[in-house]
Formats: C-alpha cells, sequence, structure tokens
C-alpha cells in the first residue's frame, strides 16, 4: 500500500509540508521525510508509541520531522498551519474521519490531499473528491482532494 500511495504522490516530496495525524509507528511520515519534504509532523496520543517515535526520529537524524504527543483531533483543532498532503491512518473501529475530515478543509493547500486509510470502505462527504481508491486484504484506501465548488 505504501509502494502505491508514494506511486500516486509522486516519488518526491520536495517542498512539501505533511501532517501524520494519528502517527503509530510514524511509517507514512518518515516515508516522507525520507522522500525531501520540507517538514513532516508527527501527532501522536499515546505516549509510549511517542516515545518509540522519538528514539526512531534520533535515529534516523530526522532534521524535517516534529513530533507532537497529543490528540490529533485537538492538534487539527489548533493547528493554523497548511499541509500539501495529510495522512490518515486513525485506529479502525474508531468514529474519526468524520470528526476530522471538515477540520482538515481549512489546514490544507490549495492542491492540498488527504491519504485515508480503513477498515472498511468508507465515502466522504460532498466537501472531497476522490482522486484514488484501492483496496488491500482487508484495507481499503484512497486519495482525497479537497471538491471544487465553482
Amino acid at each position: 500500500m505504501r509502494e502505491t500511495l508514494f506511486n500516486w504522490l509522486g516519488q518526491t516530496l520536495y517542498g512539501k509540508r505533511c501532517l501524520d495525524l494519528f502517527a503509530g509507528s510514524g511509517a507514512l511520515g518518515f516515508e516522507a521525510a525520507s522522500r525531501g519534504a520540507d517538514e513532516v509532523v508527527l501527532v501522536e496520543s499515546n505516549r509510549a508509541v511517542f516515545r518509540a517515535l522519538q528514539e526512531n526520529s534520533r535515529k534516523l537524524a530526522c532534521v524535517n520531522v516534529a513530533l507532537r504527543c497529543e490528540d490529533g483531533i485537538e492538534f487539527t483543532r489548533r493547528e493554523h498551519g497548511h499541509f500539501d498532503v495529510v495522512f490518515l491512518d486513525p485506529p479502525f473501529q474508531s468514529d474519526t474521519l468524520p470528526k476530522v475530515l471538515p477540520l482538515l478543509v481549512g489546514r490544507l493547500t490549495q492542491d492540498g490531499l488527504v491519504y485515508v486509510e480503513t477498515g472498511e470502505a468508507f465515502e466522504p462527504d460532498a466537501a472531497w473528491q476522490v482522486m484514488k481508491r484501492a483496496k488491500a486484504g482487508k484495507v481499503f484506501y484512497q486519495l482525497l482532494k479537497r471538491a471544487q465548488n465553482d
């Protein structure tokens, strides 16, 4: 899935600002950092997982990675910066996506994209346009862009 995602995004992310909102292992965020993103913000609320992210960031010497130990929804409410790419892989059994997607509309650059991973088919509301969509095993994933309201 990660290979497909980065094929969709392009092989490099030079000049991009990325957000890995429910970072977990940080695989997507660290991959974005290794592909030249100017800045990658990884947000994780679980303190033990966050400590592992800190350790991995140190080991990888990631100067373009910022780590935040806080709730992803609260971070999105308070953050006023804009992102070119947002990675959303919240816990599959949560009701997080309908809560966080509306908050992201104002946090994306004009051509910003949101990558979403879910455990079941997910249909975003009219504020979003599905650019790409696929399924691998029991995981559904898609790339979203803000819908153009002409």
